[in-house]
C-alpha cells in the first residue's frame, strides 16, 4: 500500500512531498510546441497572464 495509510480507503491515496513528481506544461509557440520553463522572464510573465477561451454554449442547433 504505497503512499496509503492502513486506515485509508483506495480512493483517498495522498503522497508525501517526497513521492510526487512535477508535471511540466508545454505550450505552443509559433507553430511548435515548448515547455514554458524554457522561457525567458518576459515571456513567463505573458504566459501567466493568459486566460483560456471559453466557447459559450449557444443549446441545441435550430431545426431548419
Amino acid at each position: 500500500m504505497h503512499g496509503q495509510l492502513p486506515d485509508q480507503k483506495a480512493s483517498e491515496i495522498r503522497l508525501t512531498d517526497d513521492e510526487r513528481q512535477s508535471c511540466e506544461i508545454w505550450t505552443r509557440v509559433m507553430g511548435y510546441h515548448r515547455p514554458i520553463t524554457e522561457f525567458n522572464p518576459g515571456k513567463k510573465s505573458e504566459a501567466a497572464e493568459r486566460v483560456a477561451f471559453k466557447e459559450p454554449n449557444l443549446g441545441s442547433p435550430a431545426a431548419s
